[in-house]
């Protein structure tokens, strides 16, 4: 089934990022659902050995397409019991991006970052570091 991702979003993501998820929804069957969240994890990853981020990536169904809300990178943090908490956070809905590093911060801001973010999630989604989850709702 075709997934149809609505791309005019702000912040303004990469085109090869939509590709991806679209790849990764391919064989998705959303007939009934509202909204999708799809995890991306790295079984190895852990707070004491390091690894790739988890990341979580959340669409819910508008009309005839599918919108973006939140694309959320995960990381340990804190001692000496660390706990998973947000490293960075692109919300679709206030047009922000959180970075643990900085706060909250506007899109013209955020396009480094963001486009880092990608470029890096791509390279190891291609890598096969994830193991992928998709939860419907």
């Amino acid at each position: 089934m075709t997934i149809n991702i609505d791309r005019n979003q702000t912040p303004k993501m990469p085109k090869p990022f939509y590709s991806l998820l679209e790849r990764v929804l391919s064989n998705t069957h959303s007939n009934s659902s509202n909204a999708i969240t799809i995890n991306f994890r790295d079984p190895d990853y852990s707070a004491d050995n390091g690894g790739y981020h988890p990341v979580e990536v959340r669409l819910e169904k508008q009309q005839d397409h599918w919108r973006p809300i939140y694309i959320t990178d995960f990381a340990f943090r804190g001692g000496p019991f660390p706990e998973l908490m947000k490293d960075i956070d692109i919300c679709f809905n206030s047009k922000q991006v959180y970075s643990l590093f900085s706060g909250w911060i506007g899109e013209r801001e955020a396009r480094e970052l963001i486009a880092m973010f990608c470029d890096n999630f791509i390279a190891y989604q291609k890598m096969g570091v994830y193991i992928v989850d998709i939860q419907l709702d």
